[in-house]
């Protein structure tokens, strides 16, 4: 297809030039994203630090996976806590900003494997993780972190389940019913989504992980 993506048995994916791209536009987007939000905001060095540290902790965790969903999907140990919690802190700019950047990691993690078109890429990358930054917009409002985490995961799910429909549905398998069939990308997606979700909230609600969060969260306001 290109010297960035190359293409088998119908789909594509990156080849070495293409992750080394990817790379370049993820950091020059993340860097230059914070820029512009910071001379709007005063951001600070801490702002960016904290930014980084919690990126960087979202994407390790994105390859511990807990559970293989059988029909596809994982659950990890609560990856994308990490990456809404820096919306709750900063807002949805920087929020946006940051999950925009895990949008990119994601897609080079999985090697942009199975691209069938930009719109799916988007759908299934760029547009679903970006939507973890949504979560912004309940920061400094009561039981925001929740909240915001919430919409962040039902948004996200939204946007696979788009591309899933799209693009997906040849993978549906014979045993689900054939009659509530526009039912499968919602199902498939919010199988390892919602478990996960709830596994993060009884994580968060523990008193020594919720008085940690709140300290942090000090921490990172102040």
């Amino acid at each position: 297809m290109s010297a960035f993506i190359t293409q088998s048995d119908g789909y594509g994916s990156l080849t070495s030039s293409g992750y080394f791209l990817s790379i370049v536009i993820m950091v020059a987007v993340f860097l230059i994203g914070l820029s512009i939000v910071g001379h709007r905001q005063h951001m600070t060095a801490k702002t960016l630090a904290f930014s980084a540290v919690s990126l960087a902790i979202a994407f390790i965790l994105s390859y511990v996976k807990l559970w293989q969903m059988p029909w596809g999907g994982s659950v990890t140990l609560c990856s994308m806590l990490f990456v809404v919690i820096v919306a709750y802190w900063y807002g949805p700019s920087v929020g946006i900003i940051v999950a925009f950047t895990f949008s990119m990691l994601q897609f080079i993690q999985d090697g942009g494997a199975y691209i069938l078109s930009p719109l799916q890429a988007c759908m299934d990358y760029f547009f679903a993780f970006t939507a973890l930054g949504l979560a912004g917009f309940f920061s400094h409002k009561k039981n925001g972190f929740i909240k915001g985490y919430i919409l962040a995961v039902i948004c996200r799910g939204i946007f696979h389940s788009i591309g899933g429909a799209l693009f997906w549905m040849s993978g549906m398998p014979a045993s689900f019913p054939k009659s509530i069939s526009f039912l499968w990308p919602i199902v498939y997606n919010y199988a390892y989504l919602i478990p996960e979700m709830v596994l993060t909230l009884i994580i968060i609600s523990l008193p020594p992980v919720k008085k940690g969060l709140n300290n942090v969260t000090a921490l990172a306001r102040s």
